[in-house]
């Protein structure tokens, strides 16, 4: 997602919509995206905290990863089913609900005295994701007047790599200090702080349109649609099987102090916020080279980290050149969606999200079951394979001349 990701329109307005009132109106903008801020620090918060939390329960770092794997899997599932289930119920309502849901996960995180319950809490999470996505993240236009929707679409998508840039090092750097559990009962806490203000400040949303689950399935039909998957299951599984096990490579190969790993995480987190931004500022009018070079340099920054990322200097260097390129990934991708689909965005927005958080967590899973077996070094190198199939894939499309997006 990125500040220039192309709006969808769940919830548009029309009769029955709230008045809207700059102030309220930006203040509810305010706190839909520090819900998505929220969930996404929420769910990417282990990624930090993964050594701490599996040498907590005796678990491998492979074993661990399933925090990553498990929320993933059901935002898959969740995405279309809550957009079809909860088309009659007023939108406010189950942007709370999802709150509250994601606050319990966390509390049952960090009091949980087995890991099993640590991925019930997960469960939970996932189902949050996929939930709040589908209905917070085309909100805009029906919170503030027309001529602000394009800014407000911006601020609530800066969430994404604001979770990156301050939520994950935040939550490390507390576990640092205070242990695991206490970054999670933080998180808890902020969550509820969400909770509060989406209550105070958010209007009723009654329903407009609905998703079919037919709609849905025919999207598959579209060239361009699967061809948008592909590209994204190959460069999001490149990322997350790698990126879910940075901490383990940083702690065995680049030899870093827990406390230096969280500067590492802020310096990458940083440079995807630039990415984000140059992603969302080229893909329109580059969709192929932009989505191909940031492939590309994920590919580079994870072939080269074995070998150069012995060092400090090696190891900031490319994970600067991996948090640009991984920046723009996902307004590329949901840019692929949208174009694919124009009539459908609503539909399109969902057909993004699930393959995303589907493919997050096979990333997770596989990553996973490479580093059990082999080590951070071969995960490393086997994501920056998987980067090349996307890159290639890109080249063919534009080497056949293919028309982007083909609707047909």
């Amino acid at each position: 997602m990125a500040a220039s990701t192309t709006a969808t329109t769940c919830d548009s307005g029309g009769p029955g919509s709230p008045p809207r009132s700059t102030v309220t109106g930006w203040l509810a903008v305010v706190a839909v995206m520090l819900g998505i801020f929220s969930i996404v620090t929420t769910e990417i918060l282990p990624i930090g905290l993964l050594t701490k939390i599996g040498a907590g329960f005796t678990v491998s770092d492979g074993m661990a990863g399933l925090m990553m794997t498990m929320p993933g899997f059901l935002a898959a599932i969740a995405a279309p089913v809550v957009t079809v289930v909860t088309a009659r119920i007023d939108r406010r309502l189950m942007l709370c609900v999802f709150m509250v849901l994601l606050a319990a996960a966390n509390f049952l995180a960090a009091a949980a005295p087995d890991y099993w319950l640590v991925l019930v809490s997960r469960v939970i999470v996932g189902i949050v994701i996929g939930g709040f996505w589908s209905i917070g993240a085309s909100l805009a236009e029906r919170l503030v007047p027309a001529a602000s929707v394009g800014r407000a679409t911006a601020v609530i998508f800066t969430a994404v790599p604001l979770g990156s840039v301050l939520g994950v090092p935040a939550g490390t750097l507390i576990g640092d200090l205070a242990g695991w559990r206490t970054a999670f009962i933080a998180m808890g806490g902020f969550t509820v702080a969400v909770l509060i203000m989406l209550l105070i400040v958010t209007p009723p949303l009654p329903p407009h349109q609905t998703t079919r689950l037919r709609v849905l399935r025919g999207m598959l039909n579209s060239v361009s649609i699967r061809f948008a998957l592909l590209l994204t299951v190959l460069v999001v599984l490149a990322h997350f099987g790698t990126y879910t096990y940075v901490t383990p490579f940083l702690e065995q190969v680049t030899d870093v102090s827990s406390g230096l790993i969280t500067v590492f995480l802020l310096i990458y987190g940083a440079a995807g916020i630039l990415g984000n931004f140059l992603g969302g500022s080229l893909v329109t009018r580059h969709p192929r080279a932009t989505f191909g070079i940031a492939a590309g340099m994920i590919a580079a920054a994870t072939l080269l980290l074995p070998v150069l990322g012995h060092g400090t200097v090696g190891a900031i260097a490319l994970l600067v050149v991996w948090g640009v390129a991984y920046g723009a990934v996902p307004v590329c991708s949901q840019t692929w969606f949208t174009k694919a689909s124009p009539d459908t965005p609503e539909a399109a927005s969902v057909m993004f999200t699930a393959s995303f958080q589907a493919t997050i967590s096979l990333g997770a899973l596989t990553g996973g079951l490479v580093v059990d077996a082999g080590s951070p070094s071969t995960v490393m190198t086997l994501g920056g394979m998987t980067a090349i199939l996307m890159c290639i894939a890109v080249w063919t499309h534009y080497a056949r001349r293919l028309a982007w997006p083909d609707t047909t």
